[in-house]
């Protein structure tokens, strides 16, 4: 049986991801000649080259491809066995390393960190916001908050903003003067709009255009991939915009947004909000105290908002 240098595997990986030498070396904060070191030592070990080399490149051959699907498995087994240890040892983690999509960290996470400083002031949030659906037992997150349906292999899964919540029509404040908003009583209907720019997919607006009863094909002046950057468009006086209420609710009470209509909609192409982790988090205590918290603070707000 072959005895493979373990620390070499990580290494192993990351090159296989890389597909280059200097990349890994600055990723793993290694060495040139180190990660050389590392690999040309896997490779000796197993007696076999697990790379083709062109140019700068490094690309695995069939032997490779074979380990690397055994190697991210192994490595994925160990951080969950490390993190099922941890639980049943009832440890309390230092920080919580939490991936979300930038827009709910944006709109919705960041203005509440107080409020998750005050209940866990010994329990620090480590958010790494990015649009990807990166691996967490790869990259050390204990949960994330993705967008979408699912399912996401490997991971448990709870709904937090579900496809029911409305979509309502916002803009900002200079909008709503120029519309004639500020009028005590006053109303938008939609033919009030007129020849205001329209922010966002047309499928949403031409939704909310037939709830309104009227017909119109719609040609958003942007479109973005991205419902924070949405809001600060519209915040901006860029156009108007169809946005979750709840992802929208701390603009409209601090005054950066007006909301102009009071017909909502609810869009049939909508995607939840989901918290995800390893099964073998869902009793860890940080986990657990995230989960509450959560959950307790999109319930106070739906309240709020009804």
């Amino acid at each position: 049986m072959v005895r493979l240098p373990l620390n070499t595997l990580p290494t192993f990986r990351v090159i296989a991801q890389t597909q280059n030498l200097r990349a890994a070396a600055e990723t793993l904060h290694l060495t040139h000649s180190a990660l050389s070191h590392q690999l040309r030592a896997l490779e000796t070990q197993l007696g076999h080259a697990l790379f083709e080399r062109r140019g700068r490149r490094l690309l695995l051959n069939s032997a490779g491809e074979a380990l690397l699907a055994s190697v991210n498995k192994a490595l994925a087994e160990l951080d969950r066995g490390v993190s099922a240890a941890a639980a049943a040892a009832g440890l309390q983690a230092q920080s919580l390393r939490l991936s979300v999509v930038p827009s709910f960290a944006q709109r919705w996470l960041l203005p509440r960190m107080q409020g998750w400083r005050s209940r866990h002031p010994g329990l620090a949030l480590e958010i790494s916001a990015s649009p990807q659906l990166i691996d967490l037992a790869r990259e050390g997150i204990h949960a994330g908050i993705r967008h979408g349906r699912g399912p996401w292999p490997g991971l448990a899964s709870e709904e937090l903003i579900g496809t029911q919540v409305p979509l309502i029509l916002v803009g900002s404040p200079a909008a709503a003067k120029r519309l004639g908003l500020g009028r005590r009583g006053a109303t938008l209907t939609a033919e009030g709009l007129g020849e205001e720019a329209l922010l966002g997919h047309a499928e949403a607006w031409e939704s909310w255009f037939a709830a309104a009863g009227v017909q119109r094909r719609v040609t958003p002046v942007a479109v973005f991939n991205d419902v924070g950057l949405l809001l600060q468009a519209a915040e901006q006086d860029l156009g108007l915009a169809l946005a979750r209420e709840i992802l929208a609710a701390d603009a409209l009470r601090e005054g950066r947004l007006r909301q102009l209509s009071p017909l909502s909609i609810v869009h049939a192409q909508a995607l939840p909000y989901h918290l995800v982790y390893p099964p073998a988090l869902k009793t860890w205590p940080p986990l657990l105290a995230l989960r509450d918290w959560l959950h307790e603070e999109l319930h106070r707000g739906s309240t709020a908002g009804s």
